[in-house]
């Protein structure tokens, strides 16, 4: 008698990379209760949530779980179908939270056990709307007031500031519990516009999907482009000259630069250093008006197309644009150095609004605010894509977590891009900078991760039998980095606020989609 053939193991995982695309039909499809476990087994081997969101399908919602494991620069994508509820992942990994609140507010479904189930992004609720099934509007399951947390106790007072500010400044409201000076608990809320980023990019590609997907946040537009071109041109298995790759990353570096001097500029403004504060300001219009040279645009819009990049520069042009970075940079540094040397502006920074690297690690932090915590994490690095495969850019981290971490995170990691800028600009490979890109192709899922100058920023789409969107999921690097600002503040100043919001520089519009 013939032996048994044993039975091939179920595959609860599949397993991708950054840019590359699966058949949509391959991810798994798990039970509720292998789901969770699985999704929670990883996170404790010391895996992250990149990304967690429904979908319609049939009568249910199917989860989709988009699980990294960074030191292998691996993705694994898993799903499960909901009806109307399932235990919620939050009280065992905090990291999911935001997305959980999100799946409740949007599709109806209900993670039972989730402590802070709230609307993620503020509006009144509407009864009278179906969801994408026909039932009532999923928000008529949530509290018809925002339900504000509130601390009672003598001499406890509140503090509610926006969601109107006197700046130029997007919608956003920050409610704090103090006694005193002493703050007990921040509560913010976001997402008064609802601009609706995700629905408009179903259906495409089209002659406005790059231009949506760099709105996201504007002054994230190369990160946000390329994270959607990297998605489409892994959709249709298309792939960037060797020339487009490095003005990529010339285009995502200048990003990075132009924003972290600017927010060393309005550190030191906070602070009343007025040296720095009014050279930063000048200087990172420098590293903009480069960008703008490359592509038209001071902010990197149009620079970054599918199959490479919309300009090209010439070699003349590009060594003068490097010496214009170096002599930048070097005004940079000076200007920065006065800060960090004065000790009276030192003495505000050190030990104001610190996040331990527990707590980053528990709310899955990403980009200098994790880094400034201790946490090694960049997506350049752990799941290298287009020239960061083949240059490396160092990462900087800290350990103390606190405001002058995150600007001491800022200054070394700009200084790094700046070189990274130079010598790409002097070196630029021969060739096009342009390459044909195809049709996508149907019944496909991509993940494409960018390492924005907030952090990893993860773009999610997938296609039809037609090769068009039908799903599009996007992820701000902020949507994780608001909770680490409301942590930031516990035990601390009231008045120390403007100064910790600037140390993360987060994105309104970024959460709001």
């Amino acid at each position: 008698m013939a032996a048994p053939v044993p039975a091939t193991p179920r595959v609860e995982v599949l397993e991708t990379w950054n840019g590359v695309a699966v058949d949509v039909r391959d991810v798994p499809v798990l039970s509720v209760e292998r789901f969770r476990a699985v999704v929670l087994e990883v996170l404790r081997a010391g895996g992250r949530l990149a990304a967690l969101f429904g979908r319609p399908a049939g009568d249910r919602v199917r989860l989709v779980a988009v699980l990294a494991d960074d030191p292998e620069g691996k993705l694994g994508l898993l799903s499960t179908d909901v009806q109307d509820a399932y235990p919620a992942l939050t009280p065992e990994a905090p990291s999911a939270q935001g997305f959980e609140r999100e799946l409740a507010e949007q599709l109806g479904i209900r993670p039972e056990g989730h402590p802070w189930l709230k609307p993620l992004r503020f509006e009144p609720p509407r009864r009278d709307a179906p969801d994408a099934f026909g039932r009532k509007d999923p928000r008529a399951t949530l509290p018809g007031e925002y339900p504000f947390f509130r601390v009672e106790g003598e001499e406890v007072h509140e503090v509610a500031v926006g969601p109107v500010h006197a700046g130029i400044i997007e919608p956003g409201h920050f409610r704090f519990q103090c006694h005193g000076e002493r703050v007990f608990h921040l509560e913010i809320v976001l997402g008064y516009q609802h601009r609706g980023v995700e629905a408009a990019l179903r259906g495409g590609p089209d002659r406005r999907s790059l231009a949506i997907a760099e709105s996201i946040a504007g002054d994230t537009a190369v990160g946000h482009g390329l994270a959607y071109v990297k998605a489409v041109e892994g959709l249709a298995g298309g792939a960037p000259t060797a020339r487009a790759m490095a003005l990529r990353g010339v285009g995502l570096e200048l990003e990075r630069m132009a924003n972290h001097v600017g927010d060393l500029g309005m550190l030191a403004n906070d602070v009343g250093f007025l040296p720095t504060a009014s050279y930063c300001g000048a200087l990172r219009a420098d590293f903009l008006n480069v960008s703008a040279e490359l592509c038209g645009s001071r902010f990197g819009r149009s620079l970054v197309v599918p199959g490479g990049v919309k300009a090209d520069v010439g070699a003349a042009e590009a060594r003068a644009l490097a010496g214009r970075v170096r002599a930048s940079w070097k005004r940079t540094r000076d200007a920065a150095a006065l800060l960090f040397e004065s000790p009276s502006a030192r003495a505000r920074f050190e030990g104001t609004g610190t996040v331990s690297r527990e707590t980053a690690l528990a709310l899955g932090l990403v980009g200098p605010c994790a880094r400034a915590s201790g946490v090694d994490r960049d997506v350049r690095r752990d799941h290298a894509f287009g020239i960061y495969r083949f240059v490396h850019v160092p990462v900087t981290t800290g350990d103390t977590g606190d405001v002058h971490a995150r600007a001491l995170v800022r200054l070394l990691e700009a200084e790094r891009s700046a070189e990274f800028v130079a010598s790409q600009l002097e070196n630029l490979p021969e060739g096009a900078a342009r390459a044909p890109v195809g049709a996508l192709s149907p019944h496909r899922l991509v993940v494409s991760l960018v390492e924005g100058w907030r952090g990893e920023i993860a773009h999610v789409a997938s296609t039809d039998a037609a090769g068009r969107f039908d799903h599009y999921k996007v992820k701000d690097p902020s949507f994780h980095d608001w909770f680490g600002l409301a942590m930031a503040l516990r035990d601390g100043q009231i008045s120390d606020f403007p100064l910790c919001n600037k140390s993360f520089n987060l994105s309104y519009a970024g959460h709001d989609l």
